[in-house]
């Protein structure tokens, strides 16, 4: 699934050829999304100009003169520019034309992304509204860490990864946060110190922006808006390395399900 880093990447590499631009047409070839695309999606974008490319958490906020394009990349869904109307492949789903002649084509072979075309302040769309603080942001350090996990007895990992308590840290970097921290992912929240909320909260910026300086994570469907993979899959210690010896002190990683998610851990550098 894409998280912060592969949506930033994305919007980074949309926001050099969306902003001024004018939308000539959209095409829908598939309304079948997450939630499906509604009657007249089509004609509430064509003719918009388009003013910025934001980011929330994992959902892209195109902005535009008359309302915001929220979308979201699913599991399995990119974004790709292209340098002008191809035909389609399977799972193509939605071009955007650009009065440039560039085309944005959202390709979904799982169809769990989705389009919204939203009026008004898109903070309070119930999609965003009760998201915690971005991971990069100023508000996001120790202190509200420390503050956030008094009296809690749900494991770190699952903690750091409720878009509630911070928005965005997704499966992957969450244990590479933890690992780089020290910190065992099966560690109650609220029994972490303070040294280790700092070690934790700094780890999180850390990982977060070396995979975004990397062009994210492709493990499986993952590319960025030019076509080409993320390579932050060299540097990660321990996602998808169970059995392997540990980078740092060569005990093997392990593996165990927290919350119908992978964890992976080195039981000698994690205490």
């Amino acid at each position: 699934m894409p998280e912060l880093p592969e949506v930033e990447t994305t919007r980074r590499g949309l926001e050099r050829v969306l902003v001024g631009r004018r939308i000539v047409a959209v095409r829908v070839r598939d309304r079948r999304l997450r939630w499906p695309l509604p009657p007249g999606f089509e004609a509430r974008l064509a003719g918009r100009r388009i003013r910025t490319v934001g980011r929330r958490a994992k959902y892209l906020l195109i902005g535009t003169d008359a309302g915001t394009l929220l979308v979201h990349l699913g599991m399995s869904g990119s974004l790709r520019v292209l340098a002008r109307e191809q035909d389609p492949t399977t799972h193509d789903h939605v071009d955007i034309v650009l009065d440039s002649g560039r085309c944005i084509r959202f390709n979904d072979p799982r169809r769990f992304g989705t389009m919204q075309f939203i009026r008004g302040d898109p903070a309070r769309h119930p999609l965003l509204r009760s998201l915690g603080p971005e991971p990069l942001s100023a508000g996001f350090d120790a202190a509200y860490l420390w503050g956030r996990t008094r009296g809690r007895r749900v494991a770190v990992k699952q903690f750091i990864m409720n878009a509630r308590i911070v928005a965005g840290v997704g499966n992957i970097y969450a244990n590479e946060a933890l690992f780089r921290a020290g910190v065992s992912p099966r560690r109650a929240a609220g029994r972490l110190r303070r040294a280790e909320m700092a070690r934790l909260a700094t780890a999180i910026k850390r990982v977060l922006a070396s995979a975004i300086r990397a062009g994210g994570t492709t493990l499986r469907d993952y590319l960025r808006t030019d076509g080409t993979p993320g390579y932050f899959r060299q540097k990660l210690f321990v996602y998808e390395r169970d059995g392997e010896p540990c980078r740092a002190c060569g005990t093997r990683i392990r593996h165990a399900a927290q919350g119908q998610r992978s964890t992976y851990w080195c039981p000698s550098c994690q205490a």
